[in-house]
């Protein structure tokens, strides 16, 4: 089993707000990662979780689209709740993440939204391709997390696309 750790952790009180960055938080099933206003309102998308080399990856593209050399832009532009390294992140619903104290199961893919292009243009795109914009999760089980916590897959399932004859 693979386990990568916690690099970062933030939240918005209100959606489209900036990005508080934190050093702690805790995560229930009833609140989703506490102080974020997207955990109650949307119980399927409580937690999200982007992997560092996903984020690099998409910066490299953009830059490489436009002839620059390199790209600097903090992880919080992407909106994700935690921020982690070292772990290949689950593609496929019902995988199950364990997070520092929580147990997330991860609903869909983070699909990228149009303020990734306010953030960067071009930065929309290069999300989008083989999850690369992060995993959106609920919580089974809650718990505290910090930066530096482990975080591993516990059980990885792999959506298949359905291919019809003909």
């Amino acid at each position: 089993m693979t386990i990568g750790r916690v690099i970062g952790l933030a939240r918005r009180a209100v959606s489209r707000a900036p990005m508080e960055v934190v050093q702690t938080c805790l995560i229930t099933p009833e609140i989703g990662f506490l102080g974020d206003c997207k955990g109650q309102r949307f119980p399927q998308r409580q937690v999200t979780i982007l992997a560092r080399e996903n984020w690099e990856a998409a910066l490299a593209d953009v830059a490489a689209s436009t002839g620059m050399s390199a790209i600097e832009l903090p992880w919080t532009a992407r909106r994700a709740n935690v921020f982690v390294e070292g772990l290949q992140l689950p593609r496929g619903e019902g995988s199950v993440i364990s997070l520092g104290g929580a147990l997330l199961e991860v609903t869909e893919e983070t699909y990228p939204c149009a303020q990734m292009e306010l953030a960067l243009r071009g930065l929309r795109e290069a999300l989008s391709p083989d999850w690369r914009g992060g995993v959106t999760c609920r919580v089974l089980s809650g718990g505290s997390v910090a930066i530096g916590d482990r975080i591993s897959v516990i059980k990885h399932k792999v959506n298949r696309k359905a291919y019809l004859p003909g």
